[in-house]
């Protein structure tokens, strides 16, 4: 492993861990659990060739919890010398005192934590100056305005470097941390003039930068889909299929989430309740989660409360395996935590329908007509009925054919139905974030229009 990107290693890390859980145990603590990182970063920003922003950072944090019986307490600091710490623990103790017992509150029982970490190779530092970052965001950027002549603008391209660790420790053994580093390259062109202008953009985001997409290949993306929006007409309302491309099919991976969440479960405001065991997809869906992915985005061997993470089913043959739980959560609910303290790991739907020819265009075919969304704007999603409705744009398709881009619309639904209504998931996968997918096509939605 490679320290020479931060100021401390990961063994000094872990030496003050072990002192903070030193001063609690002096200061009268039954438990504590301790959490200290260190990162630092670049971030550029380019606009019509010309250097908008450069931002560095470097920073450090420690987080640390106290407990007195089922009495909690917390606090943190970025200053690490003794006082400062010992300072810190004080704090978080005496906030312990004054709250209130919680009968779900501690530490996660020792027995569900990871005492040998593997290494899954999340860290790979990229040592680029501030002059290559610029130069990297100008090749996207000039790439996507040498792709059109109808490229007559653009909000910038960007480049973002990060790379941090962290070492988190507990009164009940646990000691285990590592480096990890997130490199994201992001462009968006504008395309048309006046009252026509539309605008879009694409990104490339990855822990490795020797795997990240190309800027020319990023701008040139962008580009085409900033174009392929011009001359968007309205619709009527109607009823119709609905295709979610790819990047925001992830977002209804995610809703899957949130809705079986501990958090959401025990306060009872979740549109899946009591769905453990019970059919919530069509039997030809599958959602798995995989910590444990070389690489991977959203991989980690262990969660927030150091509990050991596994490999599981979450949904197979659309019936609900398993829900999202901390230690405190599964207290609530009666259950056992599934190491997502922290929220999902590497999450990829599929369908036991999917074949090599359902690409994009297979999956426009697959649709016939209907309507193909590309963008959503809002926040119109309600966790507890289910009720869906967003903004969105997109692309009018008829005989599996694009007719013409189409916005101010509104697409409306129930997140239960469109569960139930996954018609097909597309071989188009795309990871966005911790989840993968491929595009999804719902049966049938309510489209708003003029």
């Amino acid at each position: 492993m490679n320290d020479s990107v931060f100021s401390l290693t990961q063994d000094e890390l872990k030496q003050l861990t072990q002192d903070v859980l030193g001063y609690a145990r002096k200061a009268g603590a039954s438990d504590a659990a301790v959490e200290i990182s260190e990162g630092s970063g670049l971030s550029v920003s380019v606009r019509r060739g010309k250097i908008e922003t450069i931002e560095q950072n470097r920073d450090k944090g420690l987080g640390v919890t106290v407990y007195i019986g089922q009495k909690r307490g917390n606090a943190s600091t970025s200053d690490f010398s003794g006082d400062s710490l010992r300072a810190t623990v004080d704090a978080a103790y005496n906030i312990a005192r004054f709250t209130a017992e919680d009968d779900c509150a501690g530490l996660a029982d020792e027995d569900m934590l990871e005492k040998n970490p593997r290494d899954l190779k999340l860290f790979y530092p990229w040592t680029i100056s501030t002059e290559e970052a610029v130069a990297f965001a100008k090749r996207a950027e000039d790439a996507a305005f040498a792709h059109d002549k109808m490229i007559t603008n653009s909000e910038g391209a960007n480049v973002h470097v990060q790379q941090s660790h962290f070492v988190a420790a507990n009164t009940r053994g646990f000691v285990g941390g590592y480096p990890f580093s997130r490199h994201t390259l992001s462009v968006a062109p504008i395309a048309g003039k006046g009252a026509r202008m539309q605008r879009d953009d694409w990104y490339t985001s990855v822990r490795d930068a020797s795997r990240m997409s190309a800027p020319e290949e990023v701008g040139k993306y962008a580009a085409q889909r900033a174009l392929a929006r011009l001359n968007a007409r309205k619709l009527d309302t109607r009823t119709c299929p609905v295709l979610f491309e790819a990047p925001l099919a992830a977002g209804l991976l995610g809703a899957l989430v949130q809705a079986t969440s501990g958090g959401a479960l025990y306060r009872k405001s979740s549109f899946l309740l009591d769905s453990l065991g019970k059919q919530v997809f069509p039997s030809h869906i599958q959602v798995l989660e995989d910590p444990h992915v070389i690489g991977g985005v959203g991989s980690a061997p262990f969660d927030e409360e150091g509990v050991r993470t596994v490999k599981r089913d979450v949904v197979r043959d659309g019936v609900l395996q398993g829900y999202f739980l901390s230690s405190y959560s599964a207290r609530k609910l009666g259950m056992q935590t599934t190491g997502n303290a922290g929220g999902s790991h590497n999450l990829t739907l599929k369908s036991s329908l999917t074949r090599k020819g359902d690409d994009f265009e297979g999956m426009l075919r697959k649709m016939g007509t209907g309507l193909l969304v590309t963008e959503l704007m809002g926040q119109g999603t309600n966790y507890v009925t289910g009720d869906y409705s967003r903004g969105a744009s997109g692309y009018w398709v008829e005989n599996g054919v694009i007719q013409y881009p189409v916005e101010e619309i509104t697409i409306a639904g129930n997140m239960k139905t469109m569960f139930e209504q996954i018609v097909a998931v597309g071989a188009d996968t795309l990871i966005r974030g911790n989840k993968e997918t491929g595009s999804i096509l719902i049966e049938s939605m309510v489209v708003a229009g003029s």
